[in-house]
C-alpha cells in the first residue's frame, strides 16, 4: 500500500493547495504539470508533488528578497550559495515522507478509514506495544485494544463531527482478546494467542487524540497515542499515598472522639460524626457527653480550623483539656478562658469554635458559653424552633477576650442541636440561611435522639462525598408521665433556725426517703450522709441554706447549699481531733461526691448512692 497518496488528506493540507491555486502562480504552473504527469506515469506521488510546489514558492519568496531565484541558482551552480545559508547535509522536508515522519515517532499511531473503521496504517511504536495489525481489517475485529480504551465511539464521534477529540489517561490491561485475524497470522508473534486472536500485549495508560482525515473521499481518523503509563502509576502512587495519610487521620480523629457517649440519668443523648469526602481532608470537629454529678451534664462540641493529621491532634489536646476543666465543675465561660489560653500555647497558629453548655436539671435550662461557635437550636415541645442569643466570644486561640455565659430553655419535650458549621455551610449561600434550612429541619423532626441526627444530615443534603466534616450532638429532655414519671422525685428544705435545723434535715430525710420506698440500709445511709453535709454547711458555711434531695431511676443524691463560696476538703483527722471527719464519712458511704461554686454566689455540696438494680 503506498501510504504517500494520503499526506495530501492530512489536516490543512487541501487548504494550503486551495490557496496556491488562488494565487495565480505562473511559474508554479509548468511544474505543477510536470507533477501532474509524473504521477500519471507512478514515478512521483501526489503528495511528493505538493512538497515540490510548496518548495518553490518558497525559493520564489526567498528570491524575490535575495534579488535572484535561490533554488534556481542553486541548481545552476551560480551565487546561489550566498544567498541559501542552508548547512549542508540537512535534508528538505519535501524529501520526507508522511510514513517516514509517522514512523519513526515514539507515539503510537494507527490509520484507519470508512465508517467501519478498517485499518490502513500502524506504525512501528504501534506494532511494539500491540502487535501487527493486519491492513484492511476492521478495528473491531482486529484491535481490541481500540475498544478497552473507548475509541469506537469516539472515533464514531470525529467521523461525524470532523472535529478532533482527545481522552486522557486511558487504561489498557494485556491479555485482551479480539476476534480472529482476516489472513490467519502465518508468523505467530507474542502478541497473538495460540488460535490467532489478537491480544493486547502489555499493560499501559494512554492519552488519545482522534483527528479526521479525508482519504479519497471516504473519511479516516488518525489515531495518535501517547504512552503515559509512567505517569499514571506515579499518579496512582500519589493517591494511595493520600488515601493511606486520610484513612490515618480519620482513624485518629475517630479514636479521640468518645467511644460511647455517657448517658445522664434526665437525658437522652445522641451524636454523628461524618468526614469529609475523599476528596477533602480531614478536619478537627469534635463533641463530647460529660457527667458532673448531682444531676448535671456538660455538653460541648467544638472544630479546629485546618485539615489534616495536626487538626485532628489538636482537637485531641482541647478534648482532654475540656474534660478535665469540667471536673472542675467551673461555670462555662470560665472553662472557655482557659481552653482559650490553652488554645494558643498548643499552636499559636491553630483557632478552634467550642460552645460548652451544662444542662441542671433542677434549673430545667442550659447554661452556655460560646467561642466563635454556631448558635445551639432548641425545638420546644410543640415544634418551635428557638436560636441561643448572644453572648459568643471570639474563638479559641485569639486571646483578650472575657468570655461570658447565657442560657436557653430546655422544658421537658425540648430538643437540643449542637452542630459544626460543615452542616450548615455552603458555599453557593451566607452561612446564616444554612442555620435557618436547619432550624427549618429541626422543627418537623422528631423521634429518638439517633433518628433526629440522621433526618437532620439527611436533610441538609450530606453525603459521603460532602466537601467538609460534619459533628452533630442532639440532647432530649424527655417528658415523662406515668410510671417512668414515678422514678424521678425532687424534694427541698430550707435550713433555718441555726443548730437546730440539723435534726430537722435528718427527720426530712428519713420521711421522704422512706416515702420513695428505699430499701432500710440505703436509707439509713442516706440519713447519715443528709446528717453530715447539713452539719459541714452549719459549720463553715453562711445563710442561706437548702437541702435538696432528688431520686433518678438509677441514683439518689443529696445537695446542700449556703452562701459561703469556700469549697470543703478531704483531709485526714487524726485520732484526737475532734472535727473533720464529716467529708471523709460522706466520700467513705458514698458512691461519689463534689462541691462547686453556685452562680450566684456561694457553694454546693453533694454526694450520691447508686440505686440497686
Amino acid at each position: 500500500m503506498n501510504f504517500t497518496r494520503w499526506s495530501a488528506r492530512l489536516p490543512g493540507t487541501q487548504r494550503r493547495i486551495a490557496a496556491r491555486a488562488d494565487s495565480g502562480d505562473s511559474q508554479a504552473k509548468p511544474r505543477e504539470n510536470s507533477a501532474h504527469s509524473s504521477g500519471s506515469a507512478g514515478s512521483v506521488p501526489a503528495a511528493r508533488g505538493e512538497f515540490e510546489r510548496h518548495g518553490e514558492r518558497r525559493g520564489e519568496r526567498q528570491g524575490g528578497r535575495g534579488g535572484k531565484n535561490t533554488r534556481g541558482s542553486r541548481d545552476s551552480g551560480g551565487g546561489g550559495e550566498a544567498s541559501d545559508r542552508r548547512p549542508a547535509g540537512i535534508p528538505e522536508l519535501e524529501e520526507l515522507t508522511v510514513r517516514d515522519v509517522l514512523g519513526g515517532l515514539p507515539a503510537l499511531v494507527a490509520l484507519v478509514y470508512g465508517p467501519d473503521h478498517r485499518v490502513a496504517y500502524v506504525n512501528d511504536a504501534y506494532e511494539d506495544a500491540f502487535g501487527p495489525r493486519e491492513p484492511g481489517s476492521t478495528a473491531a475485529e482486529s484491535c481490541p485494544e481500540l475498544i478497552e480504551l473507548g475509541l469506537m465511539p469516539l472515533m464514531d464521534q470525529v467521523l461525524r463531527s470532523g472535529k478532533p477529540r482527545t481522552v486522557k489517561s486511558r487504561k489498557v490491561q494485556a491479555a485482551t482478546s479480539g476476534a480472529l485475524h482476516t489472513s490467519g497470522a502465518a508468523h505467530p508473534s507474542p502478541h497473538t494467542s495460540v488460535n490467532g486472536a489478537a491480544t493486547v500485549a502489555r499493560d499501559g495508560s494512554y492519552t488519545v487524540t482522534c483527528t479526521p482525515v479525508d482519504t479519497s473521499g471516504s473519511g479516516g481518523v488518525l489515531i495518535f497515542a501517547a504512552d503515559v503509563t509512567d505517569h499514571a502509576e506515579a499518579a496512582e502512587r500519589l493517591r494511595a499515598s493520600e488515601r493511606r495519610l486520610r484513612e490515618t487521620a480519620v482513624a485518629l480523629q475517630r479514636s479521640l472522639l468518645p467511644q460511647e457517649l455517657e448517658q445522664p440519668d434526665d437525658l437522652r443523648v445522641a451524636a454523628t460524626y461524618q468526614p469529609g469526602g475523599t476528596d477533602a481532608a480531614v478536619g478537627g470537629d469534635w463533641y463530647d457527653v460529660i457527667t458532673l454529678g448531682a444531676g448535671r451534664t456538660a455538653l460541648v462540641i467544638g472544630d479546629v480550623m485546618g485539615r489534616g493529621v495536626r487538626a485532628a491532634a489538636v482537637m485531641g489536646q482541647l478534648r482532654t483539656a475540656v474534660r478535665a476543666y469540667a471536673r472542675l465543675d467551673l461555670p462555662p465561660h470560665e472553662v472557655l478562658q482557659l481552653l482559650d489560653g490553652l488554645a494558643a500555647e498548643i499552636d499559636a497558629s491553630q483557632i478552634a469554635t467550642c460552645v460548652y453548655a451544662v444542662h441542671d436539671p433542677n434549673e430545667g435550662r442550659l447554661v452556655y458559653a460560646s467561642a466563635g461557635h454556631l448558635p445551639i437550636l432548641v425545638r420546644a415541645e410543640d415544634g418551635t424552633v428557638a436560636r441561643a442569643a448572644d453572648p459568643t466570644g471570639p474563638p479559641l486561640g485569639t486571646g483578650g477576650w472575657i468570655h461570658t455565659s447565657g442560657s436557653i430553655e430546655l422544658a421537658p419535650g425540648s430538643t437540643a442541636v449542637l452542630y459544626t458549621d460543615g452542616l450548615v455551610e455552603r458555599r453557593s449561600e451566607d452561612i446564616d440561611e444554612g442555620v435557618a434550612s436547619l432550624e427549618r429541619a429541626l422543627a418537623g423532626a422528631k423521634g429518638s435522639p439517633q433518628v433526629v441526627c440522621d433526618r437532620l444530615i439527611r436533610a441538609m443534603g450530606v453525603t459521603a462525598e460532602h466537601d467538609d466534616d460534619v459533628a452533630v450532638l442532639v440532647l432530649q429532655h424527655p417528658a415523662r408521665t406515668g410510671q417512668a414519671a414515678e422514678l424521678f422525685h425532687n424534694a427541698a428544705l430550707d435550713l433555718l433556725g441555726g443548730i437546730e435545723a440539723a435534726p430537722r434535715a435528718r427527720a426530712f430525710a428519713s420521711g421522704v426517703l422512706s416515702s420513695w420506698r428505699f430499701p432500710v440500709e440505703l436509707r439509713d445511709l442516706g440519713v447519715l450522709a443528709t446528717s453530715e453535709l447539713v452539719a459541714n454547711s452549719l459549720q463553715h458555711g453562711t445563710p442561706p441554706m437548702r437541702l435538696r434531695l432528688r431520686r433518678t431511676d438509677r441514683r439518689l443524691i443529696i445537695e446542700v447549699t449556703d452562701g459561703d463560696d469556700h469549697l470543703p476538703l478531704r483531709r485526714h483527722a487524726e485520732p484526737a481531733d475532734e472535727a473533720g471527719r464529716g467529708i471523709s464519712i460522706v466520700a467513705t458511704i458514698a458512691s461519689s461526691w463534689g462541691s462547686r461554686r453556685t452562680p450566684g454566689g456561694g457553694k454546693a455540696v453533694w454526694c450520691e448512692f447508686a440505686l440497686p438494680h
